[in-house]
């Protein structure tokens, strides 16, 4: 079915645009969170008339994208957001964000699909391009700011995002060794600390091998006394 955004939504459109969607998706996630409104005929005829009435207002030939990017030149927008200790926006500034606030503010039409940046979500400095026309693109300062504070330095905005980065990547897993594999990292260290020479091997370890006759008179000896025991 086809429904008219009220916001934007990713992957889906932008504010204002008449999308279609499945009516499942529509019902159960787009109406509820007041995302988009069903695409009426009268909606969308209003829609379209204020789309007009906007693009009166933009550069129609390279002289007036020239000028307008001048102008554009030297603005600096500012969004005063909400942020969490680490900069990360409970929010995001958008490009449809962007469009508004130079209309708004400055009586300025870009087209929002000419807006060269992806969804904002942290604090900083940006410049944000803005193709005005035909080879005639223009950066825009932008500073989106935690509210009621100001932005802190770069250095300041680069530890804050490396930290949440850190908080943010899985723990490095731990290989923990069986019993063999421990009793096999054991005897090739012995093995190995014993063909250097720093290890001597123990006296259990070794068999003493006896003279034949010795080993004869052992024997006998040993049998002599199992004969007087029984």
């Amino acid at each position: 079915m086809e429904v008219i955004l009220r916001q934007d939504v990713d992957k889906v459109g932008l504010r204002g645009e008449v999308v279609n969607v499945a009516r499942g998706y529509a019902r159960n996630f787009l109406f509820p969170r007041g995302l988009a409104d069903a695409a009426t005929p009268a909606r969308v005829t209003e829609m379209r008339k204020v789309d007009e009435r906007r693009a009166q207002h933009e550069a129609k030939t390279f002289e007036e994208a020239q000028s307008l990017a001048e102008r554009l030149g030297q603005l600096e927008l500012r969004y005063d957001v909400k942020a969490g200790p680490t900069g990360s926006l409970f929010g995001s500034v958008t490009p449809t964000d962007i469009a508004d606030e130079l209309w708004t503010k400055h009586k300025v039409r870009v087209d929002r699909r000419k807006i060269g940046t992806d969804t904002i979500k942290r604090i900083g400095r940006y410049q944000v391009p803005i193709e005005l026309f035909q080879d005639v693109t223009v950066e825009v300062r932008t500073l989106v700011v935690p509210e009621g504070g100001e932005l802190p330095p770069e250095e300041e905005l680069e530890a804050m995002e490396a930290a949440e980065a850190a908080e943010q990547a899985p723990p490095e897993e731990k290989h923990e060794l069986d019993l063999d594999e421990l009793d096999a990292a054991a005897l090739a260290q012995e093995a190995e600390l014993t063909a250097s020479g720093e290890l001597q091997p123990s006296s259990t370890d070794v068999e003493e091998e006896l003279p034949d006759d010795e080993f004869d008179r052992a024997v006998d000896a040993g049998a002599a006394e199992e004969q007087q025991q029984s």
